[in-house]
This record gives structure tokens, C-alpha cells and sequence, in this order.
């Protein structure tokens, strides 16, 4: 039979850019080939039946590395930290293809661990089996959480073993194919106006807007806009996802860890999940990164980040777009950053919409009972979805009754119950879907994630982790 993986219409879209933007490179050989996750939920994307998709078409798609089109390494630099790095590039992955989603999308099929090459910088090319793990955990967490996210397609380990930092003992190896609307970066430009090539810049902004903004493209075509008109759009559309992807990640109470702009889409999607944690409890200052000495990437700095890195992405994109027009664009990002914020808490808070005054004194009063009180950050939205019932509405003491610390929890569960009083019944029939809808029961803390991967690493024992991905799919 065969390969469904391999006989899929793989479209030569960022090949066709040139090589300007890339290198062909080559897969490395595993000496072992064992799949430990397929994402079925993404076949169906793709259009397949996973039951005509079989474990050993992964590993030949994926693991293999069956060629189907040439294997492309993408060129891109980046602000690491705030100091600029002009050594990077995919150094341990490269683009394996790009295929139509069954809703007419584009999507890349990117490898990470899959072996050197020109940007390997002198490392291995090579991905920890743990670092695999978490990466799929990371992306069906947020997945169920709302966040615009890329994702995992398929795990294998690869029999390789790899020794990291002052670790005593070699640890296990795998290779990763990540699933998402495009591997093209912020850093992507940032090089092409490193190498002082404009015309680069303009050409990959037009293949950007025709293949990833196809409405935007359709817009300007049928309107007859100039390129500079069209790009500004671009820049402005842009700025508004970013802004909504990180209020999706503060709502979630993510934190990435690692937000250089190499690590942000050009299409406004998360992805590449390094050291990420997500909140035990509502602290702005937390840091997931054991290097991120000065806290620059901690949780309350995200929304900072992603707008500075906006901003960084203007001196490449000077060469295309007036300044004027960024700084417009620019100049909206906290109200789209706001706005999204809002209206994700309060979701997860149960409500559709609230008006303006009360739904901002319910968000402010939240916050400063989760940072006073320190409450697990995921368990009090699980405990509002379970222990929500209408007769909250008709007494205040039955909100949350046995809750802990009681003092700080009172001026929240007063005001709680003061928005509940304009709701009808079947409001609030409607908030009960909304709760179960918008706050999953399982969360992903790093003692979760570690006891998952101590049972791998001792015993082999891969159950708890295939219970955990599916308790974080459908809870």
C-alpha cells in the first residue's frame, strides 16, 4: 500500500522563493525508529483516515525521512535577549513540506532533531526524547486552551544518545515534526535587511500576504492597492494578532520563556516550546527560563516583549513601509492587546460580555485576588467550572464557600455575586457551557510534566503520558 503521508500534494510554495532564503540540506540516519505520538486529530486535517495511516508511514514519512520535495533549511537572524545574533538559521530541523489543510490553509511540515545543518553552529542537530515530549504537551495544552498555537504531528525516538550541559549520564534522542501555518520568522527579515537586500524583503512580503493573509491579498487585488498600501495592511494585521497571541497567553497563564524574535511567526502563531512553564499562581514576575537572569521574559513582561519585537521588525520592513503607517499600526496594539485580554477572562470567568465599567472592575478585582490570595492559578477556573450552580445567584455565601484565604477571597466573591444578579436563568445555564468550554480540568504544572517523563526515563513506561495527552485533549 501506499504512503498516504507520502502521496500527499506537497506544494513547492517557499522553494519557489529562491534560494535566497534557504539551503537543501539532508536528514540525518537514526539508528532506531520508534514512534511514540501521532496526532490523528491533524490527519483529519489533511484530509487522511487515520485508520488508512499506518505507524510505519510515520516513521517512513517522518522518521525516515522519505524524500518528497528537496528538504529546505530556512536563513534567519534575531534579537536574542535585545543583542542581535547574525549566527542562526535552522539548526537542528529544516522545512520537510508544505500541504493544503482541508480548509483550503497552507500549513508546514517543520522537523526539529532531524541533524545538522549549516546553522548548527558545532551542535549535534539533534532534539532530547524529554524536550520532544514536553513540546507535545506544550502545544495540546494550549491547543485546548484557545491559544493560536502550532503543533506536534508526529514523536520519534531515535536510538541516538546525546549528552547536554553537566549531565552525568547521555540522555535519549528523538526527532519532532511540527505542524503549522509557517516556519517564516520576524528574524527571517531582520537578516535580508542585515545583508542589505530590500528587494528580498519586498519579494518575501509578497509571498507572505499572497499564501498566509489570503483575504488581505484578495482585498488588494480586487481594490487595485499599491504595494505600499498593501504591505502597511500586512504590518497592521500583523500587529493585531501578535497582540491577540499574547493576551491568549496571559489568559492561559503561559509563559514562553524564550521570546526572541526568531521565535515569532510572521503569521502571528505560537510555537517552539523550550524551557515554557506555565503559572503555578498568579505572580507577573515568574520566570520559566533557569538563563533568564534579569527576568526580560517573565509572564508580566510578555505583552512588552511581543510589542517591542513589533517594533524591531520596523527596520527591516522601513524598505517596503512607510514609517508613518507602522507607527499607526503600532500605536493599536494595547488596545487589541486589552480588548482580547478581556474578553478571554472574561470567558474564562464565564461571561459572553459584560458592559464596559463592570466587566473592568470584575477583571481588576480577579487579578488582585489571585496575586494576594495565591491560589493555584488553573485549579481556581477548574474549581469555577465544577463547582459553578444557579443558586449562586441567590446568595453570596455559597460562591466558592469553603475557599481559602477566606479574607481574600470575600471582596471577589462579593462582587462575583453582584454581576451574577443581572443574569436570567438561562444566562446563567449559558454560563455553566462557558466555564466547562473555556477551563479545562487538566493542567499542565511542571510537577505534571515531570512525573510523565520520570516514568519514561526509569521505567519506559510511556501510559501516563499517553493519558496525560489525551486528559488534555478532551478534558
Amino acid at each position: 500500500m501506499s504512503n498516504p503521508l507520502l502521496s500527499l500534494n506537497y506544494e513547492p510554495a517557499i522553494e519557489s522563493l529562491g534560494g535566497d532564503y534557504f539551503d537543501e540540506v539532508a536528514a540525518a540516519d537514526f539508528p532506531q525508529h520508534i514512534l511514540r505520538f501521532r496526532n490523528d486529530e491533524l490527519l483529519r486535517k489533511l484530509g487522511l483516515d487515520p485508520a488508512q495511516v499506518t505507524d510505519q508511514h510515520f516513521i517512513e514519512a517522518f522518521g525516515e525521512f522519505h524524500c518528497v520535495r528537496p528538504f529546505l533549511a530556512l536563513r534567519y537572524h534575531g534579537y536574542q535577549f535585545n543583542a542581535y545574533n547574525p549566527n542562526l538559521g535552522d539548526g537542528r530541523g529544516f522545512l520537510y513540506g508544505q500541504v493544503r489543510g482541508t480548509d483550503g490553509r497552507l500549513y508546514d511540515f517543520g522537523t526539529k532533531g532531524s541533524g545538522r545543518t549549516p546553522y548548527s553552529r558545532g551542535g549535534d542537530g539533534r532534539l532530547t526524547l524529554k524536550g520532544g515530549v514536553r513540546e507535545v504537551l506544550a502545544a495540546e495544552a494550549l491547543y485546548r486552551l484557545g491559544v493560536r498555537t502550532s503543533r506536534c504531528f508526529s514523536l520519534v525516538e531515535t536510538g541516538d544518545a546525546l549528552w547536554r550541559g553537566d549531565e552525568p549520564s547521555p540522555t535519549r534522542s528523538s526527532v519532532m515534526v511540527r505542524f503549522s501555518h509557517s516556519h517564516i520568522r520576524f528574524g527571517t527579515f531582520e537578516r535580508l535587511h542585515y545583508i542589505r537586500r530590500p528587494d528580498l524583503i519586498k519579494k518575501l512580503l509578497d509571498f507572505v500576504i499572497e499564501y498566509y493573509y489570503p483575504e488581505l491579498h484578495l482585498e488588494a487585488s480586487n481594490a487595485g492597492f499599491s504595494p505600499q498600501e498593501k504591505y502597511a495592511l500586512f504590518y497592521a494585521d500583523l500587529v493585531k494578532r501578535v497582540a491577540e497571541l499574547v493576551a491568549q497567553w496571559m489568559a492561559a497563564g503561559f509563559c514562553h520563556a524564550v521570546l526572541n524574535t526568531d521565535n515569532m511567526s510572521i503569521t502571528g502563531e505560537s510555537f517552539d516550546y523550550g524551557p515554557f512553564a506555565f503559572i503555578p499562581t498568579y505572580k507577573p514576575q515568574f520566570t520559566a527560563a533557569y538563563f533568564d537572569y534579569s527576568g526580560l521574559y517573565c509572564y508580566g513582561n510578555q505583552p512588552f516583549i511581543c510589542r517591542d519585537n513589533l517594533e524591531k521588525l520596523q527596520e527591516p520592513l522601513a524598505a517596503a513601509i512607510p514609517q508613518a503607517d507602522m507607527d499607526a499600526a503600532l500605536a493599536k496594539f494595547g488596545d487589541y492587546y486589552n480588548a482580547a485580554y478581556r474578553q478571554l477572562m472574561l470567558n474564562r470567568l464565564g461571561f459572553e460580555d459584560l458592559p464596559e465599567a463592570e466587566g473592568d472592575e470584575l477583571l481588576k478585582v480577579t487579578i488582585t485576588m489571585l496575586a494576594e490570595s495565591q491560589v493555584e492559578y488553573h485549579d481556581f477556573f477548574f474549581q469555577l467550572r465544577r463547582q459553578f450552580d444557579r443558586t449562586w445567584r441567590d446568595d453570596a455565601s455559597l460562591i466558592f464557600a469553603e475557599a481559602e484565604p477566606a479574607d481574600l477571597i470575600a471582596p471577589w466573591r462579593q462582587f462575583y455575586y453582584h454581576v451574577l444578579q443581572s443574569l436570567s436563568v438561562d444566562d446563567m445555564d449559558k454560563m455553566a457551557d462557558r466555564l466547562l468550554r473555556h477551563n479545562p480540568e487538566q493542567s499542565l504544572l511542571r510537577p505534571t510534566i515531570e512525573a510523565v517523563w520520570e516514568a519514561i526515563a526509569i521505567e519506559d513506561n510511556w501510559e501516563p503520558f499517553y493519558e496525560l495527552v489525551k486528559r488534555l485533549q478532551n478534558s
